[in-house]
């Protein structure tokens, strides 16, 4: 008789998010699954995206997690959305596979709405996370979870990283050089781009 194996969750977040999410790969480790979050996986050397697109195909859950950083954000990130979605077209129907998870009340991607979201940062958030991993464990037969009352991590609201303006301070020697036709105005809070 095969004994059960760990149910395997892949994270999928932002790097600005890997704070909030080392907290819930350990949170989710003593849980009793087998969670993949790259910075705790990938080794050094490793093709660190023929590793990614390897956990996602092997991954029993894939967890999209999202904040207000993340949504609007380009990147990797963007792709493990896509990818995740076309590994969801391979499962039979009502099975649980792609779950977008909230770390703060940001807006859901188009394309995600039609899964229901979990909200990490709300109180019963994470209670409702492990129900449906629970759930998909029983589904494919993987080892049940443990909820041994292990406490859940809490997510605070992200806020979206700010743009700086830089400006010269008093006393800043701007010199233009080249061929200057028309006219320059010099006074407070001027600013010279370059493109």
């Amino acid at each position: 008789m095969t004994t059960s194996r760990p149910l395997k969750v892949f994270l999928s977040y932002a790097f600005d998010d890997n704070p909030s999410l080392k907290k819930l790969y350990v949170f989710l480790a003593s849980q009793g699954t087998e969670p993949w979050l790259d910075t705790e996986k990938l080794l050094p050397g490793q093709d660190w995206k023929l590793e990614i697109s390897k956990a996602m195909d092997e991954a029993d859950v894939i967890l999209v997690c999202l904040s207000k950083v993340s949504v609007g954000k380009e990147g990797y990130v963007q792709k493990e959305m896509r990818i995740a979605l076309d590994l969801v077209l391979e499962m039979p129907e009502g099975r649980i596979f792609l779950i977008p998870a909230r770390l703060d009340d940001c807006e859901i991607p188009f394309r995600l709405r039609s899964y229901q979201a979990v909200d990490l940062f709300t109180e019963s958030g994470m209670d409702k996370l492990i129900q449906s991993l629970s759930l998909r464990a029983k589904q494919i037969g993987a080892q049940p979870l443990l909820t041994d009352g292990t406490p859940a991590p809490e997510f605070k609201q992200a806020s979206k990283p700010k743009k700086s303006k830089e400006k010269s301070s008093p006393g800043t020697v701007v010199n233009i050089n080249g061929n200057m036709t028309g006219n320059i105005v010099v006074g407070n809070d001027n600013q010279v781009d370059s493109d």
